[in-house]
């Protein structure tokens, strides 16, 4: 009876800003397929013996891809309650972006290599994430990134000076030859040695360097599981305070919803208290 009611705008806007009913889930589906061929088009398009192969194919799919895009995307700014909120927030802009680069890339042919902006669709998946199980994931995981931020920057600060010290330790070892001309080079060594990336690029050739070299290798790898503790801890402890302030439901019992939860997600009663 409450859908009858609706007014078109009103359907709109709980089939696409929504996922709590059948139409908006499969909404977010049939979303999340075209976000991927269209990605996977763009990823076809620059390979060059397909792109020679399939080239007006392609062109066609990225067409029909932009089309659907495209109508999506001024039905969002239709149905939007703040039109202006939503053409200037983040997955506004993404949006925007998604679309225009093929526009620009018809009517401005010099501008072909624009296109490759099309590559921001995948950022789109994020709109898929805001079912219920990937939006309480999500916010978990922001959220103890944000209490591990601290934490993070001392982390960060120690593992600077740590480069620069160890950077310039080679570079005297060295005697500013083989690759460590210079005290940021040396550093840049550090840090892709430190990180286990070791691209080869400049070698130590003494035997002290090489013993340094070592040494720097092996603490990387122990240096690496730092930020991932830090991060895990307080996962587990966001996870278990967000869980004893989770919403119960007090007609059917659900007890998983997130706090900011305002009807329940298997009967849609309204979640008044906590438990």
């Amino acid at each position: 009876m409450e859908n009858s009611n609706m007014t078109l705008k009103q359907r709109l806007y709980r089939i696409i800003f929504e996922s709590d009913t059948y139409t908006g889930r499969m909404f977010d589906v049939w979303l999340l397929v075209f976000i991927v061929l269209s990605i996977a088009v763009v990823m076809l398009e620059s390979m060059p013996a397909v792109r020679e192969l399939y080239h007006s194919k392609l062109i066609s799919l990225e067409w029909f891809f932009t089309f659907i895009f495209t109508i999506e995307y001024f039905t969002r700014i239709y149905c939007a309650p703040n039109r202006k909120k939503y053409l200037f927030s983040f997955l506004g802009v993404v949006d925007f972006l998604a679309i225009i680069p093929t526009y620009i890339a018809f009517t401005f042919p010099d501008a072909q290599t624009f296109i490759v902006i099309r590559a921001i669709r995948l950022l789109r998946v994020y709109r898929i994430l805001k079912l219920y199980h990937f939006v309480r994931a999500g916010n978990l995981l922001l959220l103890a990134i944000r209490r591990s931020l601290r934490k993070i920057f001392i982390f960060m600060m120690f593992i600077l000076i740590l480069v620069v010290m160890l950077g310039s330790i080679m570079y005297v070892v060295e005697d500013g030859k083989n690759g460590f001309y210079s005290i940021p080079l040396s550093i840049y060594w550090a840090v892709i040695t430190l990180t286990t990336v070791g691209y080869g690029d400049i070698v130590p050739v003494t035997a002290l360097g090489k013993f340094l070299a070592t040494f720097i290798m092996l603490l990387g790898y122990s240096i690496i599981a730092i930020p991932t503790g830090i991060v895990s801890v307080e996962m587990s402890r966001t996870f278990r305070d967000r869980t004893e302030s989770d919403k119960e439901c007090h007609g059917c019992g659900e007890p998983n919803h997130t706090p900011t939860a305002n009807f329940c997600r298997i009967c849609g009663a309204r979640l008044d208290h906590i438990s």
